[in-house]
């Protein structure tokens, strides 16, 4: 055999014991990369770049199926196309070979023949893997099964893949590892493309509409030297060249009225905001978000706008007919028809209490109502403080189809225009659906009096210790004194809006890169590792190989934690108890593994997190646990625990927490570390300890 023949025999039992493992992927991932490598290493030895600069692709798959759509069955049409994709399946069948690549709109099967190509292009399927990306050039044929193939008739490879994909029966399926390589999550998983072109068909929806409205759309400063327009804990950074702290932005409210006062009559801004908070199902530190502002506007005018903008949304993106604009989300079907209710948020308070609850309700009685549900308050709040608060944890989540909330109390409302026949409360709405806040709106506050006096509020609030509190703004107190036109003013959060529109539960599910703890291993440790071996660590070539195929078969196996090397030295634990227990009295715990279905953050409180978990039986168990210091939510979704379930319901927070989730804990360096028990997902849920 020639030198080709030899390198494309080893390598085609390379691929065959490659394919053998494909039913274990932990069993030999480590010989996959290797095997990879060494396939390069062929091309570039026959005279093959892996990775060339230049590429044609004349024709997507989907333009193909539709222009091809009446191909009969055994014909073979008579223009040539060139496309590009990565390679999702190999069929070798002696003379015949089948490829399906897949490209951005679909899949197609390359139909090889040994008599179409010539040698160099036929000892190129050789050395193809899965996940290798292709072109492949020839005339579209529809087989005699009705497939529809490119008879292809010359090859080259784009971009050799060094890494295996995650093994197809399975997939890539643990969220935390989805989120972290988005890059692989997009590769292996379909429908999670499909809600980022959804994402992108909406939010150009958006830009139409207000165009169409009459909107200008403009930017405004990232980076601001005062913090204001929203209630939030900043990110700070430091500004060199001027010497000044500054914030990154947590809302565009101040700059776009400033151009209200300017003369521009109808703006919005689209764009990122930040907040250095926690993150949650519905909130990230980095998210999007759009206000806009009309002069000459009001809160009828916000609703409106609101109303017609989530209809043409659900019509043009979710296919919904005119004056049927139904959505289902997390298996609840929401209506956005028609006109849609209007009430305040005494209201709302009322109904989901059974009280009669108003502005005018007594401070004593409004702490009772609280007090019941165990949700905390300060003495220092007065009755419209009281009432939001009873609004905010029990009013929110009893909403299902859109309603706009109104008839904020001040207390809550520092920027809003107070009503004219209640001054205590503000013209002001929140747009709810199925629970969440998808829209703040305001008749804008253009009294500069009333203004500087809100303000001075504010600064008295950061004063007490209250870091979300606004800060002064001399500047657009200035620009209130030169006079700015009755407005409307409205901020929509458009991840939520995605996750609406896309049924995602999560913000993460929408976000390409969500916001994520840092993992164990830092960038700047691994680049220090890798100089190290170079210099001559003694691990050798191989073994730094089998540790990276080890880290690929981890990530692919949806287990929780790889075994990388960790310093204990600063590591103390609490002394082992001397009592002895008996049998007995252990064996009363009933230690299950459990699988988390949902974890969430509970509302007003700091440390809990609410775990929806599956311990084997037909029922939900809701466990509550104060860990949200170490972790969050979205990071624990899926992952398997072991759990105490025959522990008496306790309630914290006004819900049972029914059980205990175990955590290891100790102390580095003086402060406390937790690390929440998590075990082998192969482990079924409601599988006993012994």
């Amino acid at each position: 055999m020639s030198e080709v023949e030899n390198k494309i025999a080893g390598n085609n039992a390379a691929t065959t014991a490659a394919n053998a493992t494909e039913a274990t992927p932990e069993a030999s991932i480590n010989d996959e990369c290797a095997q990879r490598k060494a396939r390069r290493q062929a091309l570039i030895d026959t005279g093959i770049d892996p990775y060339p600069i230049q590429s044609t692709v004349t024709a997507h798959v989907a333009e193909l199926e539709e222009r091809y759509a009446d191909l009969e069955d055994g014909q073979t049409g008579e223009e040539v196309y060139s496309v590009a994709g990565r390679v999702r399946a190999i069929r070798n069948q002696g003379k015949i070979a089948f490829v399906v690549v897949e490209d951005y709109t679909g899949q197609i099967q390359l139909f090889c023949r040994i008599n179409n190509l010539d040698e160099k292009n036929w000892e190129l399927l050789g050395l193809l893997d899965l996940g290798d990306i292709i072109g492949a050039t020839g005339a579209i044929m529809r087989t005699r099964r009705g497939q529809l193939s490119l008879a292809v008739t010359s090859l080259e490879v784009l971009s050799k893949s060094l890494r295996p994909l995650p093994e197809k029966f399975h997939g890539l399926t643990d969220r935390e590892v989805r989120y972290r390589q988005r890059y692989v999550d997009l590769i292996m998983n379909p429908e999670v493309r499909d809600v980022f072109r959804k994402r992108s068909q909406i939010i150009s929806i958006i830009r139409q509409f207000m165009e169409a409205d009459g909107y200008m759309e403009v930017e405004t400063p990232v980076l601001q030297e005062i913090l204001g327009g929203a209630n939030a804990k900043p990110f700070i950074t430091h500004y060199n060249a001027l010497n000044t702290e500054n914030y990154l932005r947590i809302a565009t409210e101040l700059p776009l009225k400033r151009l209200l006062v300017g003369g521009l009559e109808r703006v919005y801004e689209l764009g990122r905001q930040f907040r250095n908070e926690g993150t949650d199902l519905t909130h990230n530190p980095e998210f999007t978000s759009m206000e806009a502002y009309a002069a000459y506007s009001d809160l009828a005018g916000m609703r409106e706008l609101s109303q017609n903008l989530f209809q043409e949304i659900a019509r043009k993106a979710c296919g919904c007919e005119e004056g049927h604009e139904v959505i289902t989300y997390q298996g609840t079907e929401v209506d956005l028809s028609g006109n849609w209710r209007v009430a305040s948020l005494a209201e709302i308070a009322s109904e989901v209490t059974s009280e009669e609850l108003s502005i005018d309700t007594p401070v004593e009685k409004l702490r009772a109502v609280l007090d019941r549900y165990e949700i905390e308050w300060n003495p220092e709040w007065q009755a419209g403080k009281l009432l939001f608060e009873i609004y905010d944890e029990l009013g929110e989540k009893s909403i299902v189809n859109p309603t706009f909330v109104c008839d904020y109390p001040a207390e809550v409302s520092p920027l809003t225009k107070r009503k004219d026949d209640d001054p205590r409360l503000t013209d002001r709405f929140e747009l709810v659906i199925k629970g969440a806040e998808y829209a703040n709106a305001y008749s804008e506050l253009n009294d500069p009096v009333d203004q500087e006096e809100r303000f001075a509020a504010q600064m008295e609030a950061k004063r007490q210790g209250d870091d979300e509190a606004m800060e002064y703004d001399y500047d657009f107190i200035r620009a209130l004194e030169y006079g700015m036109p009755p407005a409307g003013g409205i901020g929509y959060g458009i991840d939520r809006m995605i996750m609406l529109f896309c049924d995602q539960p999560s913000i993460r599910d929408v976000l390409l890169f969500p916001q994520m703890r840092p993992s164990k291993t830092s960038n700047k440790e691994a680049y220090e590792d890798a100089g190290a071996k170079e210099e001559g660590a003694s691990e050798t070539a191989s073994e730094a190989t089998s540790e990276a195929a080890a880290e690929t078969a981890f990530e692919a196996s949806g287990f929780f934690a790889s075994n990388e090397k960790i310093d204990f030295s600063g590591v103390k634990i609490e002394p082992l108890f001397t009592d002895f227990v008996d049998f007995d009295t252990f064996s009363k715990s009933d230690f299950r593994a459990v699988k988390v279905k949902e974890c969430s953050a509970v509302p007003k409180s700091k440390k809990l997190l609410k775990f929806v978990l599956d311990d084997g039986t037909d029922t939900d168990r809701v466990i509550l646990s104060g860990i949200h210091a170490y972790y969050e939510p979205d990071e624990l979704v899926g992952k398997t625990l072991i759990a105490i379930t025959n522990l008496p319901p306790r309630a914290m927070m006004g819900i049972d927490s029914c059980g205990m989730l175990l955590s290891a804990v100790n102390e580095r360096n003086g402060e406390e570390e937790l690390h929440l028990l998590m075990v082998d997902n192969r482990i079924p849920a409601g599988a006993k300890l012994y």
